[in-house]
């Protein structure tokens, strides 16, 4: 059962990523982050929060995040990770200069939630 709710959850993360790339301006129903006074997504403890309510405007709250801070980068990967019994999404990416960097988002107001 915990494999077939990741597969819709990833699944729905996809289609919610298409369609956040085909316009630059979709928003979504809410702000997309709430910062922390360190929150750059380095780490577990400096995870970006999204404040979505559901997995299709969280997921892509990511993504507008991303395109807004780091224009140009491409995704090598996505985990859901849990530390201290919290969900975060890592995503790897490659800036637009080649770098390759990790970044942590704080999913728990919509991890579950479609």
């Amino acid at each position: 059962m915990k494999t077939l709710t990741l597969i819709i959850v990833v699944c729905l993360g996809m289609l919610s990523v298409a369609k956040a790339q085909k316009t630059d301006t979709l928003k979504s129903t809410t702000d997309t982050t709430t910062l922390k006074a360190v929150a750059d997504g380095s780490s577990y403890d400096h995870a970006i929060v999204i404040m979505e309510k559901n997995e299709a405007t969280g997921t892509a709250a990511e993504y507008i995040w991303l395109r807004k801070n780091f224009p140009g980068y491409k995704v090598n990967g996505q985990s859901l990770m849990y530390h201290d019994k919290k969900p975060y999404d890592l995503l790897r990416i490659t800036l637009a200069d080649g770098t390759r960097r990790d970044f942590y988002f704080d999913i728990s107001n919509f991890f579950g939630k479609f």
